[in-house]
């Protein structure tokens, strides 16, 4: 069944989509939008050292990811702006991505593929990376789900309960980074956001819980993943991008049904 490179890709854009739900809920609770593009932009540097060094892309993007959130972080409240701190590691990370690459030797390689993603290109080793990536990062947000819950909701009371709201946030980014890894073949450094965010937002208006939000935004992001392959395959487009398509209108739907 796996032979087939478009079963693949599907069981590839429904990994990624499942892997992203959890975590998008508390990007769109917490407003960090624009973080997420910044770790996501950051992969890009991930990839050019990791094809300088000959290493893995999933452990080049994982670590550089980190780092960058990591940074971000430690930056961020230090006499810095957190738009200020993103705005200037988001494009200063994607610009020394590119230049690194072109410094790689060998034959000059195309970013297209980590810009945009190349989901109909995954092979069998990238499925199981990508669905084992999704089960750590369920693994990560079930464990600590009171505890990330709480800080997102009141650091104080957080900080009441006896617990950290700090290495709430810590675990946080390192589910970001984890999904910026597992996506970054599939929907490309620059969609990932949209993928965090779009069906996490779609789902909110029709959601009383926090756990019926996240099943929603899985679901919703499934859904796009299944209308953006169907009309790659139809109309012959880019399937990074149609995921994201999708995605937006499904949101469009959500925000015009979600207020009646």
């Amino acid at each position: 069944m796996l032979d087939h490179f478009l079963t693949r890709a599907v069981l590839g854009a429904v990994g990624v989509a499942v892997a992203a739900a959890p975590l998008g809920v508390f990007v769109v609770w917490r407003r960090m939008a624009y973080f997420g593009d910044a770790t996501a932009h950051a992969a890009v540097l991930g990839v050019a050292l990791a094809l300088a060094f000959s290493a893995p892309v999933f452990a080049g993007t994982l670590l550089i990811s980190l780092g960058m959130a990591f940074t971000v972080a430690a930056l961020t409240g230090r006499g810095f702006g957190p738009d200020m701190i993103l705005g200037v590691a988001s494009h200063s990370a994607l610009a020394f991505g590119l230049v690194a690459v072109s410094l790689v030797d060998g034959p000059r390689i195309s970013l297209e593929a980590y810009l945009f993603g190349d989901i109909l290109a995954v092979a069998k080793s990238d499925l199981l990376m990508i669905w084992c990536g999704a089960a750590a990062v369920w693994a990560l947000i079930l464990w600590r789900w009171n505890g990330l819950l709480l800080a997102t909701l009141s650091p104080d009371l957080s900080y009441a309960s006896d617990n950290d709201p700090e290495r709430e946030k810590y675990v946080l980014m390192l589910a970001l980074a984890l999904v910026v890894a597992v996506a970054i073949k599939i929907v490309g450094a620059l969609l990932i956001g949209a993928m965090l965010i779009i069906p996490a937002a779609s789902a909110r208006p029709f959601a009383r819980t926090p756990e019926q939000m996240v099943v929603g935004a899985a679901g919703l992001g499934i859904c796009a993943s299944l209308l953006g392959l169907w009309a790659a395959w139809e109309i012959d487009t880019p399937a990074g991008p149609s995921i994201v398509c999708a995605a937006a209108g499904l949101f469009l739907v959500s925000s015009l049904f979600g207020r009646r």
